[in-house]
């Protein structure tokens, strides 16, 4: 049966809960819309994203795939339309994420297929102008309660990185040139100058 299209409007006030199972269905039926589903159940839409954001962020899969294939770098990268399943429940898609090699290899075929029962090692979300902040400091709290061991919310409006870290506080630094993955992704570095421009 062909799947028609249609556009639907939610406002903040409302919230529609869904199944992990009517979620799944419905990504599947609509493709084209950035779908996530909290732990709770409830639906979360989000825009496409506007020319800035989406240059920033292929520069930032440019440089963990040029760390991946040319400068010894292992595991396996991920962009945003990449969903994962949280342990909390939660379905997922940061903008980049990573996963180490040996926790890619134990995935079935059917489960590299479809949403990523995982959570990411490494994850990174780029705020656009209309992100709230808080939003995404919990989405990034979130990820590291279920398993992240790295995460950047980078902040291009401001210049600022937060960086959270498995069992630490969150760090904030304010125009860095560059981030290190460090013990989670040794020799990456993010030049954050082609970031800011």
């Amino acid at each position: 049966m062909p799947s028609s299209r249609f556009s639907l409007t939610i406002p903040p006030t409302v919230t529609l809960q869904v199944t992990a199972s009517q979620f799944a269905d419905l990504a599947q039926a609509n493709r084209d819309l950035h779908l996530e589903r909290n732990a709770n159940g409830a639906l979360i839409m989000t825009p496409p994203t506007g020319g800035e954001t989406g240059r920033r962020n292929l520069k930032i899969g440019y440089y963990l795939v040029k760390w991946l294939m040319e400068e010894g770098g292992s595991g396996v990268a991920f962009d945003s339309s990449t969903g994962f399943i949280l342990p909390n429940g939660a379905h997922r898609s940061p903008d980049v994420a990573w996963l180490a090699p040996d926790r890619w290899d134990r995935l079935t075929a059917a489960q590299r297929q479809g949403f990523i029962p995982l959570c990411p090692d490494f994850v990174i979300e780029l705020r656009s102008a209309s992100d709230r902040l808080p939003t995404l400091q919990a989405k990034l709290q979130e990820y590291l309660n279920n398993g992240t061991q790295l995460g950047w919310l980078i902040d291009p409006q401001h210049q600022q990185v937060e960086i959270y870290r498995r069992g630490q506080g969150v760090e904030v630094q304010i125009t860095p040139q560059t981030l290190s993955g460090e013990v989670v992704l040794p020799g990456f570095t993010l030049p954050l100058g082609e970031i800011w421009r």
